[in-house]
């Protein structure tokens, strides 16, 4: 069962709402990830962009700067070439630069090949998985430890709802995002009581985005809600005074920008 996001806005937060909450955040070089780092910054949390990218990162990392936030931090990674070795060496770093972690977003996706599973490229299957599903696992795994020794972590992955009710043509990004549910419902079973580590799941809908453009290029996007709008209202699940429910899967219900 999905419920839509029961949230305000992040409008209705304190401007400090993530003082000292160190988020990682992958996919944040554009899209959903982007403006949930920026969000994120402007109410005071210090994030670790990860991204391929690398010029799309310091350009954001030079916007928050510029907005006088906390120093952010840059992981250029490609997820797709990542081996458990370079999730564990993240880790590591980021014990050592930020003694922690108290919020980790998988917002990083790759679309694939759409096409039928009976003619589905196999190596088009395999690389849409690995950044998808595999990445992370190994990621998540990686940081755990890291997540378990804050007051409140919280793990969040962006889903879908191809994954949840399943898509025609959607392939390897419909079942990779399958996966990406059962992972967070089995991370959130195996947390025991008392566990500092809440994890959920949220499919934003569809958002003007480049990705969002790719999977559907006939599709009118302009009435879509911009990825600034969505991320408004899934910054709150960041926040330490917002109640998230263990392996919740929420829903942003149907939106506009409103003009």
């Amino acid at each position: 069962m999905t419920a839509p996001l029961p949230l305000p806005p992040s409008a209705e937060l304190p401007a400090d709402a993530l003082a000292g909450r160190r988020v990682l955040i992958t996919g944040a070089a554009a899209g959903l990830g982007a403006a949930l780092a920026r969000l994120a910054a402007a109410h005071g949390a210090t994030v670790v962009l990860l991204d391929r990218n690398l010029r799309a990162l310091e350009q954001l990392y030079d916007t928050l700067e510029a907005a006088g936030h906390p120093q952010p931090a840059l992981y250029p990674m490609d997820l797709l070439g990542a081996s458990p070795d370079d999730h564990a060496e993240l880790a590591e770093r980021l014990e050592e630069a930020l003694g922690g972690l108290d919020a980790l977003v998988h917002g990083a996706a790759q679309l694939g090949e759409p096409a039928p599973l009976a003619h589905y490229d196999v190596e088009h299957w395999m690389k849409t998985l690995q950044v998808n599903l595999n990445a992370p696992f190994l990621l998540t795994r990686a940081c755990l430890p890291l997540l378990a020794g804050s007051r409140d972590a919280r793990v969040l992955f962006i889903s879908d709802r191809a994954g949840r009710e399943g898509q025609a043509y959607m392939g390897a990004y419909a079942v990779a995002k399958a996966g990406l549910e059962g992972l967070m419902r089995t991370l959130a079973a195996e947390q025991p009581a008392g566990s500092p580590v809440t994890v959920a799941s949220v499919d934003p809908g569809p958002i003007h985005t480049a990705l969002r453009r790719s999977a559907y290029p006939g599709e009118t996007t302009d009435d879509l809600p911009s990825a600034d709008r969505v991320a408004e209202i899934l910054l709150p699940l960041l926040a330490p005074a917002t109640p998230v429910t263990p392996g919740g899967q929420y829903r942003v219900a149907p939106t506009s920008d409103g003009g």
